[in-house]
């Protein structure tokens, strides 16, 4: 079942290779995906996932070892999925995964099992609560690292310039976020997420099939948005 869940933004702008001169602006980020990943390993699960959103339709998971590159924003990081064996090369991380990979990479993640699974952005969200009660069940103590952002309009140079909807959508689901509150988060409306570029409604919403009856509560570390995208880092235990 699951034990504990870490909620944190998946931008390659948290990676200080790739925002450059302005890694410091996300410093706040980092520090709050930081202690989130330490309340992860406080839960000592035995299996930890990774779970992110692709472009691509669907679920597609990734096996221990996986890598992923930044080279496509022009620095030499890869980061992978504990410690790199046999992975597919043909079969790389996706950028959030990657992100995430770098997150427990950066913390000396040696607590448990990696593996990772990309959610497509526009999946049914029946279809990704389907999939988080499977991960639940993959071993006694599953932690999840859930990577996602909010809507990306919240300013006029956010990447889907600004909608009036966007503010209201990323508050309601921070406050659920903070709160661990499974029937708001379920019930966030897959079209308009699309329509924000709130690429983190997926995601989330396998968190919530993968809570369902495991009583964890939950605590906000970190709410902002850069950039006029909306990140969350919370916690769940």
């Amino acid at each position: 079942m699951l034990v504990a869940a870490a909620v944190c933004p998946c931008p390659p702008l948290l990676v200080p290779e790739v925002a450059a001169g302005a890694a410091p602006e996300l410093d706040a980020a980092r520090t709050a995906c930081a202690d989130a990943l330490g309340l992860l390993a406080a839960a000592r699960p035995d299996l930890l996932v990774v779970v992110g959103p692709v472009d691509a339709d669907g679920l597609a998971p990734y096996s221990q070892g996986a890598t992923g590159s930044f080279q496509g924003f022009g620095v030499g990081v890869s980061a992978s999925l504990g410690e790199r064996g046999d992975a597919d090369p043909d079969h790389p991380l996706p950028p959030s995964l990657a992100v995430g990979a770098w997150l427990l990479g950066r913390a000396g993640w040696a607590d448990a099992p990696v593996e990772g699974l990309g959610v497509g952005e526009r999946l049914a969200a029946e279809r990704c609560v389907s999939a988080g009660r499977r991960l639940a069940a993959r071993a006694d103590r599953v932690a999840l690292l859930v990577m996602g952002d909010g809507s990306a309009c919240r300013t006029l140079k956010a990447p889907g310039y600004l909608d009036g909807r966007a503010a209201g959508f990323d508050a309601a689901a921070t406050r659920a976020l903070g709160a661990a509150d499974l029937a708001t988060l379920s019930a966030l409306d897959e079209s308009l997420a699309y329509e924000l570029k709130a690429a983190g409604r997926a995601p989330w919403q396998v968190l919530t099939g993968a809570a369902e009856g495991a009583g964890l509560g939950g605590q906000l570390l970190h709410e902002d948005a850069p950039y006029g995208v909306g990140y969350t880092v919370a916690v769940w235990s």
